[in-house]
């Protein structure tokens, strides 16, 4: 099994990643990123903001994940890392971030910069099948037996 069947950790980066590169400010939200990392918390997987923000311009970016309803389980570091390593890199099974190799990218109209293509995401993780199959699963009732008094 791997990250994208059994939900885990990912590392998600800001700028480029959520939203358009416009730092220090925010940026137009990235196509697909909210909803998808939405849809990714109900199956069960935690996001950890991994940026290079600090200061007033990280609390503009946590306060963006607050205001678009998408949990954090993190910011900077998996709290439980501490338990086991002294490392400052951000642990987690996979890292979103618009400049790591390999990462799927598209420049919406207007953008000033290449972004992080959340559809392909949803794609590789298998979200809309997922969610679906988990919509499904929940409808099936379960059978309710009856036991009436013999005569």
């Amino acid at each position: 099994m791997t990250i994208y069947q059994t939900p885990g950790i990912i590392a998600v980066d800001f700028d480029g990643t959520v939203v358009d590169h416009c730092y220090p400010s925010v940026g137009e939200d990235v196509p697909f990123a909210v909803e998808t990392m939405k849809d990714m918390s109900n199956l069960g997987y935690l996001f950890i903001l991994n940026t290079m923000r600090s200061g007033t311009s990280l609390k503009d970016a946590t306060d963006w994940f607050a205001k678009k309803n998408v949990p954090l389980h993190a910011v900077g570091y998996d709290p439980k890392q501490k338990e086991w390593t002294t490392s400052n890199k951000c642990y987690a099974q996979l890292y979103i971030d618009d400049i790591a190799f390999g990462t799927p990218l598209i420049r919406p109209k207007g953008f000033y910069n290449d972004c992080v293509d959340w559809h392909k995401i949803r794609e590789a993780f298998h979200v809309d099948k997922r969610i679906q199959e988990k919509q499904s699963a929940s409808k099936i009732a379960p059978k309710i037996y009856t036991w009436l008094p013999l005569p």
